[in-house]
């Protein structure tokens, strides 16, 4: 058996935190907190769609993500201007698309929500806490109106053959194989990523892989309508 920080148990969460409105400005902003994991999501809204969406009726939804100077042990660059690193513009793509799931964007006219995710200290479980911060963004900025149900994300780690749910950066670093788990509140199945580091992963731990994040993203959908009044 693996001993995890904090004497964590295998299937359990770190701590969890939503600060909302925490800046002034935004349509919606929240901090989120798993662990040592800290990001600032907000959600903006533009009276304009994309080229391709003009008279459509439509709104659009798009992310943006930066893991900030200062939030790992050594300096990271700023992603500037077309200087985008090729992991920067997966994760945006993966919060672009997990969002849009959690709205109905005939509802809100020709607009453009963007959700802006920067981390200002990483310790693994960066682009699922975006995710997770961004749904109560939203919901904010649009006051509810268009949401269809609460989309969340988790990360899970097989280490030393063990499956651990919302593994940090010292367990997702010596991981055989990890897994990014993003669903609905129902149950529906928006990415569901696997990568083997060290190991392949055979069919039993693939399942608990699935079924461990289920139950994490079911108790992080259950803290987002805590923090929005039970949603």
């Amino acid at each position: 058996m693996v001993t995890r920080k904090n004497n964590r148990a295998l299937d359990e969460l770190r701590s969890v935190k939503f600060t909302r409105s925490f800046t002034k400005y935004a349509a919606g902003s929240v901090l989120v907190e798993f662990g040592n994991t800290k990001v600032i999501v907000t959600a903006s809204i533009e009276d304009r769609v994309p080229r391709f969406m003009i008279d459509s009726g439509k709104g659009w939804l798009t992310a943006e993500y930066s893991l900030l100077p200062g939030s790992t042990e050594t300096r990271v660059s700023r992603d500037r201007g077309t200087l985008i690193s090729g992991r920067t513009q997966e994760i945006q793509r993966l919060i672009g698309r997990s969002l849009r799931a959690a709205v109905d964007l005939t509802k809100i006219g020709e607009r453009t929500i963007t959700i802006d995710a920067d981390v200002i200290q990483a310790d693994g479980g960066t682009r699922t806490a975006s995710i997770c911060g961004g749904f109560l963004a939203l919901h904010d900025a649009l006051k509810g109106v268009g949401i269809i149900e609460p989309v969340a994300a988790v990360s899970v780690g097989v280490v030393n053959g063990e499956v651990m749910l919302d593994v940090d950066y010292s367990e997702d670093s010596t991981a055989d194989a990890d897994a990014n788990i993003i669903m609905t509140e129902s149950g529906k199945i928006l990415e569901f990523q696997v990568t083997s580091e060290k190991a392949p992963v055979d069919r039993e731990n693939l399942l608990k892989v699935l079924d461990m994040g289920e139950k994490g993203i079911q108790e992080i959908i259950e803290l987002q309508k805590q923090a929005l009044g039970n949603f």
